[in-house]
């Protein structure tokens, strides 16, 4: 018998291995960044979770330090001026709760084609999603720009807050379909899994209205002096062009998503679809962002050094929650792919994979608010009673963040799948049936303290009604 023939050496990484080999993580960070197509449903859960959350993470990130540099030029031209601003960002938080609500909707039936490798399907669903949030924006645009001056006094603006922020909130409600817009093309992004360029779309956004904000504001150069007019003028001018960047990639077909000419039409089926997603979607984060709202009076009531703290301390909280955000996108993104891949199990470990990953970040953000949390109140104030109650904030709230951690990841999870009314019911169970009757009641006793402890608790139900619903299983049924 002839000797065997001799096996051919093997290249040892050719493509298909490359899925396989273990490359090292600042490798992995450098590919979670370089926008190259990925089917996630193929890849090992961890590291497909890495790749989506750190371009995710960073773009929520950006977010927050845009508001917070924001502020800081509006801050230098008065009292008036940050009253104008607040009170045009709380009245915003209508077309937010409608933007949240379509984003919502958009990951989900996104990513739920191209888990079905039905690329064609995923392009039709975004055209359908951005002509919705586009005719959904359009009213809110022309009342608010109308109305402004209006809607400013009816949220107990002086006449001087009037007076100074009247263009400022009309510009503002004017550019609403850019802002719908800006959020719902990015939420279509992360759900065909192009992290990455959801995250460059808001960083040129974001870095553009930073640059402007000062040279309109103080009027720097051949800039005109606009003063708050300016701030308005440089955030449309950013998000726009971040918008006009987001459009011409999907033209383009760069990524997974490619807008062909007989996309542009109109159906039914589809538009229903999103409807049914982005309605429960809406109400979930018009629960949490009204029951927030609703706080701050009670708190404000109660004494006003409290509430000053407080709010110092919930700007430090969402900061801290930023990067979970992040990873709760990720985890929506890998669990609708999964079951359009026909893998729900798989779907199912992203999610708890990302919550342990959650927990262990928060429990370090918690760890930094107890030992460090005066030295960060003292960033924002040197008042001894708002830093003293900003403290018992960050320390009472950070209690409920290894529990709360699985609880925003199985949230987004929900969200991710297309079911978008569970999560609503948590929300409405753990802050409107129980945080706010329970801050009040609380409040009575132990003033502020109380509505803190009734935060923690809130949080901690919220966490509890996710996990043991999510273990049901119900939402890898749903269809989208």
């Amino acid at each position: 018998m002839p000797p065997p023939e001799p096996i051919p050496p093997v290249d040892p990484i050719t493509p298909v291995d490359k899925l396989a080999a273990k490359p090292s993580l600042f490798r992995l960070l450098r590919e979670s960044l370089d926008g190259h197509e990925r089917d996630y449903t193929k890849l090992p859960v961890g590291r497909g979770l890495l790749l989506l959350s750190v371009p995710m993470v960073i773009e929520m990130i950006m977010e927050g330090v845009f508001e917070i540099a924001d502020m800081l030029f509006v801050a230098r031209l008065g009292v008036e001026a940050v009253v104008s601003a607040g009170l045009t960002g709380n009245l915003l938080v209508l077309v937010f709760t409608v933007a949240m609500g379509l984003s919502m909707a958009a990951t989900a039936v996104v990513a739920r084609r191209i888990g079905e490798k039905d690329e064609d399907g995923a392009a039709r669903a975004a055209v359908q999603a951005i002509g919705l949030g586009v005719v959904v924006a359009v009213p809110f645009a022309v009342a608010g720009y109308v109305y402004a001056a209006d809607l400013l006094r009816i949220m107990g603006g002086t006449p001087e807050v009037v007076a100074v922020g009247t263009t400022y909130c009309a510009w503002i409600f004017a550019s609403t379909p850019i802002i719908v817009l800006l959020f719902l093309i990015n939420a279509i992004f992360r759900g065909a899994g192009d992290a990455s360029r959801a995250m460059y779309a808001l960083g040129l956004a974001n870095a553009l209205n930073i640059v402007l904000d000062p040279l309109l504001i103080f009027g720097i150069g051949p800039f005109p002096e606009l003063g708050l007019e300016g701030a308005a003028i440089a955030t449309i001018i950013g998000r726009g062009t971040g918008v006009l960047f987001q459009i011409g990639l999907l033209i383009r077909g760069v990524g997974r998503l490619k807008i062909r000419r007989h996309h542009l039409q109109v159906e039914l089926p589809v538009l229903k679809t999103l409807g049914r997603i982005s309605g429960p979607g809406i109400v979930q984060f018009f629960v949490g962002s009204a029951s927030w709202i609703i706080l701050m009076a009670m708190i404000t009531r109660i004494d006003v050094v409290a509430a000053a703290g407080y709010i110092i301390a919930i700007r430090v909280i969402v900061f801290a929650l930023l990067p979970s955000w992040g990873m709760g996108n990720a985890a929506a993104t890998l669990v609708g792919q999964n079951l359009g891949a026909g893998e729900p199990d798989r779907a199912e470990r992203s999610a708890w994979l990302a919550g342990r990953v959650n927990m262990v970040v928060l429990v370090l953000f918690g760890i930094a608010s107890w030992l460090g949390a005066d030295v960060i109140l003292r960033a924002f104030t040197d008042d001894p009673g708002a830093i003293r109650f900003g403290r018992l904030c960050l320390q009472i709230v950070t209690l409920s963040y290894p529990a709360f951690a699985y609880g925003m990841i199985v949230q987004q999870a929900f969200n991710g799948a297309g079911d978008t009314r569970t999560p609503t019911a948590i929300n409405l169970i753990s802050y409107w049936l129980l945080q706010l009757p329970l801050a009040y009641l609380l409040a009575q006793w132990y003033g502020a303290v109380g509505v803190f402890v009734a935060i923690t608790i809130a949080q901690l139900v919220l966490a509890v009604l996710g996990i043991t619903w999510f273990r049901q299983g119900k939402w890898k049924r749903v269809q989208v």
